[in-house]
């Protein structure tokens, strides 16, 4: 089968390796002209999505790209430390990388693997019959189109042209990048703080690089309007937040050169088709969850593997389809909903102690 991926993110590039275990002819169309998106995002893959490379083999480039999470302490607007626990270190991961290393760890494996990979290639449309339509005016054939395509999904809108947009959480979530003074050595910690207005949270990569994101309550702003903020504006923006508060943030971030950037929190709570008859959505484009909940790459990484899997074990498109609505859905809108503040009825870590097994034969 020849499944043509729009999107060269994680989801995109992972459902191609995963199809491509499963005897299928993938190929990714990536908008961007690098496939370096989104280079200012820092991002955890949690140990459940570490454990869906693993299941196909795909791990190893994200270890060697990244560093260990060892936990987390929590800390109130006076500076009192308010709680603290260690990740679990029974399973792999967590593992903390910038999106773009990430994204180029992915497609370097998947073009080891043989894989294609096509820059530049924003997809515009798609027919029935498996055509499918960029910007620049090309086209390609499949017999399946995967929209891996992100919260501003095409492919979603192609399946039903009344789903619902992305909600804006109410947050603009701004990354910096520094080696503040002064901060404590311990590296893969990450320490969180409840500011007065706002929550900040940085970590502490091995060679003394500090990460740091603010999550600032704001006013929803066009995407032209961010796009034209400046690495001081959002500087700017994520200090004054903290600038009343008795703790670090502001001092970081005032630390901070250009390497700022910054944009609004949106999740996507349920998105009412997930497919066609040859068309699936996987990662962002099908659910998104807020940032706070730190599964985004994660549940796109547990995606992947499934819908390699569905495509894999059932007789047709239509059958996969269904079967993986049914394996996945339940689960991605609970882990969106706990990442919007809802009690879903769960213990902490159910969301990461979640095992996927490659042989595991997927029945309809």
């Amino acid at each position: 089968m020849r499944v043509l991926i729009a999107g060269g993110g994680v989801a995109g590039t992972v459902t191609a390796m995963a199809l491509h275990l499963a005897g299928h002819e993938p190929v990714v169309y990536e908008a961007h002209p690098s496939g370096g998106a989104d280079a200012g995002a820092f991002l955890v893959v949690m140990h459940n999505g570490m454990n869906a490379l693993r299941a196909i083999d795909a791990d190893r480039p994200v270890i060697e790209a990244s560093f260990a999470s060892t936990g987390m302490e929590v800390v109130g607007p006076d500076g009192a430390t308010l709680g603290a626990h260690e990740f679990d270190r029974d399973l792999d991961g967590p593992r903390t990388l910038t999106r773009a290393a990430l994204y180029r760890a992915l497609q370097q494996e998947a073009e080891r693997r043989g894989i294609q990979i096509v820059h530049g290639k924003r997809l515009v449309s798609a027919t029935k019959g498996g055509t499918a339509t960029f910007q620049d005016g090309t086209t390609a054939s499949g017999d399946v189109l995967v929209g891996a395509d992100g919260l501003h999904s095409v492919v979603r809108t192609l399946i039903d042209p009344q789903a619902e947009p992305p909600r804006f959480t109410g947050l603009t979530v701004v990354y910096g990048y520094t080696r503040a003074e002064g901060l404590p050595p311990a590296p893969g910690l990450y320490r969180m703080f409840r500011g007065s207005r706002a929550a900040f949270g940085y970590t502490t990569d091995p060679d003394g690089a500090t990460y740091w994101f603010a999550r600032v309550p704001d006013a929803e702003r066009t995407r032209t309007e961010i796009a034209a903020v400046t690495p001081e504006g959002w500087r700017e923006f994520a200090r004054a937040a903290f600038a009343d508060d008795p703790l670090p943030c502001a001092a970081i971030v005032a630390a901070t050169g250009d390497d700022v950037h910054g944009g609004h929190s949106y999740d996507l709570p349920t998105t009412r088709r997930w497919s066609t008859s040859s068309m699936v959505l996987a990662g962002d484009a099908a659910h998104a969850a807020s940032p706070a909940a730190g599964q985004g790459a994660s549940m796109a990484l547990e995606d992947a593997v499934v819908l390699g899997q569905c495509l894999r074990d059932l007789p047709d498109a239509p059958a996969a389809f269904a079967a993986y609505d049914r394996l996945r859905r339940a689960r991605v809108e609970k882990l969106v909903a706990a990442s919007a503040g809802q009690d879903v009825g769960e213990e902490r870590g159910w969301a990461y102690r979640h095992h996927l097994d490659w042989t595991a034969r997927i029945t309809a």
